[in-house]
């Protein structure tokens, strides 16, 4: 079993404007983190900023700051979105921090008295964006191959890293190590890469009247060190001044990374630490790039996501879950706010936030919110030990999907089980017992629900800690972050406590949308087609089939339902037909809301916008009544929610 878990993120050029792609990567790392510390381990969870190189010299002479002060002010930017977030790293390292240079210098001396760094004459071009250098044979039109931008030559004496000494050493680590890059078609990009030409030599300094943003040369004050060398020791230099504890950290779990830098993490960092006589990280993965309409964002073309700008509109735990259930870790996604309300509303406010409502209105409806104590039966077995309520399967199965950095993976499993309870109270019809009065299995089908929640809320944690430390504190009354999830099981919530009411957690967000009444009669239903009044029939009189066909019927599923406040009869209901919709029903009087919940039903899916008591509709569902009660129509078998009916 693991001990320890050392995972870093990129530490982030302090001139960047934090971008969803910062996000990404920074929020990625803080699940793994919350993870492996609700089991138990020690954690050192590290970012922070890069504040080095030409871009912020020139910055910060444009603003009339030295780059230490240049850097003070911007990196702050970083660490506000982190807490935003609810990010927990453990450190924050900035490339100006005195420990860091002192190590930096450390290591370019150790490697320089090896004969691991050479000074010798450079003849090549040169990026200022990306601070890089180039060969005449990666240039072809006069502009980087990486950022697109022009480039200038350069002439001058420079200290090379003897980088090509590692090229066959490199590659057979790479392959004896099937983990070591990840995921798979990264570690294959870079054999590909190294496969197709020998390793070069790396220039690792800049002379000081070029360039004076840096760490000087130990060996040579006249030179400053170049900026991927420093940036990529604050892995190592963390280790000696920022650790939370003084255990040895080095080697580190995981780096985690965009796919853009991932030949600097995988050759130049581990050709350093090979000449280091040092041990590789564990584990590079590199992740996918976050697009718009398929485009890569960028400023230019004005399609940057603003992270403060989405978390303060939707929250942190929508965004967080929406980044990790959206996309496959490791492939390029593609954002639209669009579909970060189809998830919110779909995923949280329908799958998780009814849950919670209904358990919660139950408990307090038929105990007075307070727990119940369960009455063991054969009918709930399979809920506590053979779904995936089983702690040694759930808890075995998130732990190998986080592992691998599989997070979609880990969240459609925690949904599995979130469907799962909404199921079983759809099975069970707590209503029916209450109004049945058999008491010991309404308290046991609603202890059930509740201790559900408590586990869906420990497993859930390490994405959306906010919504999930308010559960489970409702839930017992105790801090989430003292649970030790090794050890978790069923049958953890104590009974006779009271639960804490909680606020609706995810409201669902209403876009501007097509809606109509479920109040229509068909001459409405007619009118929406036909257009103008003199078209429609009166109710009675025949219609030609060409009426009828414009009347369009389909299969619904009913998600969630709830009360109109101030009607009596009216329910505002949430049907999945295929797309979701909002119908607003005459039907309280007759059905209850938990009753509702789960049924498969027959909705009119295209009538006019109207609205009822203020609130809008979209569909109307049929039903029969005699005055005296009303039936709903349904199917005699189960067909997929969208269905056209025919």
């Amino acid at each position: 079993m693991k001990e320890k878990l050392y995972v870093t993120t990129p530490i982030y050029y302090v001139n960047d404007v934090p971008h969803i792609g910062h996000a990404y990567t920074t929020v990625a790392a803080d699940i793994l983190a919350r993870f492996n510390r609700l089991m138990g381990r020690e954690v050192f969870f590290l970012t922070g900023t890069d504040e080095h190189g030409q871009k912020v010299e020139k910055a910060s002479a444009l603003v009339g700051r030295t780059p230490k002060e240049h850097a003070d002010i911007l990196c702050e930017n970083f660490k506000n979105l982190w807490v935003k977030l609810n990010v927990t790293n453990d450190a924050f390292i900035r490339t100006t921090d005195p420990q860091h240079i002192k190590t930096v210098q450390e290591m370019l001396q150790r490697l320089y008295d090896k004969g691991e760094i050479e000074k010798r004459q450079y003849n090549g071009f040169y990026c200022t964006h990306d601070e890089r250098f180039w060969t005449d044979k990666e240039v072809s039109d006069g502009n980087c191959p990486d950022c697109g931008r022009p480039i200038e030559r350069i002439e001058e004496e420079n200290y090379f890293f003897l980088m090509s000494r590692y090229h066959h050493r490199l590659v057979k680590h790479i392959k004896d190590t099937p983990g070591f890059i990840q995921p798979q078609s990264r570690r294959n990009e870079v054999l590909g890469f190294l496969n197709s030409s020998p390793l070069g030599d790396l220039c690792i300094s800049r002379p000081k009247k070029r360039l004076s943003c840096g760490v000087p040369l130990p060996f040579d004050d006249d030179f400053v060190t170049y900026v991927w060398f420093d940036a990529l020791m604050n892995y190592y230099s963390a280790t000696r001044y920022l650790a939370p504890s003084p255990r040895e950290w080095w080697p580190a779990s995981c780096h985690i990374i965009g796919k853009d830098i991932l030949t600097t993490h995988a050759v130049f960092w581990s050709t350093m630490l090979m000449a280091l006589e040092m041990p590789l990280p564990e584990r590079i993965f590199a992740h996918g790039w976050w697009t718009q309409e398929g485009k890569k964002m960028s400023k230019s073309l004005g399609n940057v996501v603003d992270p403060f700008d989405i978390i303060d509109r939707y929250g942190a735990d929508a965004f967080r879950y929406f980044l990790f259930r959206e996309v496959t870790c490791g492939l390029d996604g593609d954002f639209s706010e669009a579909a970060l309300i189809g998830r919110i509303n779909s995923d949280l406010a329908n799958d998780l936030g009814n849950l919670v409502n209904r358990t919660f209105s139950m408990c307090q409806r038929y105990f007075r919110g307070v727990i119940p104590k369960p009455d063991p039966s054969p009918l709930d077995g399979e809920l506590q030990y053979h779904s995936g309520f089983n702690h040694f399967i759930i808890g075995d199965s998130l732990e190998k999907s986080l592992d691998d950095l599989a997070f979609h993976d880990a969240l459609a499993a925690i949904w599995e089980l979130i469907g799962y309870l909404n199921k079983y109270i759809d099975t069970n019809k707590p209503w029916v017992l209450a109004k049945e009065g058999n008491t010991d299995r309404l308290g046991s089908v609603i202890y059930n629900c509740l201790e559900g929640l408590r586990l869906i809320s420990i497993y859930l944690y390490p994405f959306m800690p906010q919504t999930c430390e308010k559960l489970y504190e409702a839930l017992t009354q105790d801090d989430i972050r003292d649970v030790d999830l090794s050890v978790v099981g069923w049958g953890g919530l104590v009974p006779d406590r009271a639960v804490a009411e909680l606020p609706q957690l995810f409201p669902r967000i209403e876009k501007p949308v097509e809606v109509v009444t479920t109040e229509a009669v068909v001459a409405g239903m007619v009118a929406a087609e036909s257009g103008p009044a003199e078209n429609v029939v009166a109710i009675g009189e025949v219609i030609a089939i060409e009426d009828f066909a414009r009347v369009k019927l389909k299969v619904g599923k009913v998600i969630s339902a709830e009360k109109v406040k101030g009607s009596s009869k009216l329910l505002r209901l949430q049907v999945d037909t295929g797309e979701m919709r909002q119908v607003v029903a005459g039907i309280g009087k007759h059905y209850s809301p938990e009753a509702l919940v789960g049924r498969s039903v027959v909705v009119v899916s295209n009538l006019k916008p109207a609205k009822l008591m203020g609130i809008e509709s979209q569909g109307m569902l049929l039903a029969a009544s005699d005055n005296t009660t009303m039936s709903l129509l349904t199917l005699d078998k189960e067909i997929a929610a969208g269905a056209t009916i025919k």
